[in-house]
């Protein structure tokens, strides 16, 4: 596929889909929201595609956020700007029910937007010399929508220092408060990101997408919902002809063929 602002590459098992905007430490825009939804939905439907990263162009930044500048290339008045912020909310419920494991692999500064795209991801494989953060505040604003993955992701009292505040957390901080999973030198990056991809992409697609989905869907639940929700989820997977295959494959002691379904 050909976008204006994103590069969407396979390699391996994996689509990655690159944040182009290097000149504006990738800063996020409708275009960049709409073509970032386009490439993750194109990854699902492909079956090929066992796992997608999202990332950013260059070194210095995974994405720095919403583009302050021309009004974040917003148009048609306060309705139409309405409309088209809440691409990004679209865009975070995609990554969630796309199916697929999804890294962000963070080259830099995950600020504000690019914060909350990260943690709307899966998985967070970061350079350790990146940087987390809501900044709004500094600037007189609030970062709204990406506190329902913040919410979700990190504690909250760590939570309402960083948008209380506008702290930017090192990664390393960040892997000790557990919503980054791994931190590796700069030059580790992709080799890291690598292994993680070639490990999601060994195990049965169809569990994959049936276990994602039940944690999600069973982390907005109550308990008592949740539980009855995920006996049903149990019971779906047992039917899945790859449960008998990685069985098999267990007591046969090889390595299991998976069908996916």
């Amino acid at each position: 596929m050909t976008y204006e602002y994103l590069l969407s590459e396979k390699k391996g098992p994996a689509m990655v889909l690159t944040i182009n905007r290097e000149e504006a430490r990738n800063a996020i825009n409708p275009a960049v929201t709409a073509e970032l939804i386009d490439g993750v939905r194109v990854a699902k439907e492909d079956e090929e595609v066992r796992c997608i990263v999202i990332t950013g162009a260059g070194d210095r930044a995974f994405c720095a956020g919403g583009d302050l500048g021309g009004g974040q290339g917003m148009e048609g008045g306060a309705l139409g700007q309405h409309f088209q912020r809440a691409l990004f909310s679209e865009l975070f419920l995609d990554l969630r029910s796309c199916g697929k494991p999804v890294i962000a692999r963070v080259n830099g500064h995950a600020l504000g937007g690019g914060f909350g795209l990260a943690l709307a991801c899966d998985l967070i494989v970061a350079s350790d010399a990146a940087e987390f953060g809501t900044p709004e505040i500094n600037i007189g604003l609030w970062p709204y929508v990406i506190t329902a993955v913040i919410q979700r992701n990190v504690p909250n009292k760590v939570a309402l220092e960083i948008m209380m505040l506008g702290k930017r957390m090192l990664a390393g901080e960040a892997e000790r408060w557990g919503f980054v999973n791994r931190v590796v030198p700069a030059e580790n990056l992709d080799t890291e990101t690598d292994a993680v991809v070639n490990e999601l992409a060994s195990k049965s697609p169809v569990i994959m997408r049936l276990g994602k989905d039940s944690f999600y869907a069973a982390s907005d639940m109550d308990i008592s919902s949740a539980l009855k929700y995920l006996e049903n989820q149990l019971s779906v997977g047992l039917q899945a002809e790859d449960v008998a295959e990685g069985i098999a494959a267990f007591f046969q002691k090889r390595k299991p063929e998976w069908k996916g379904r």
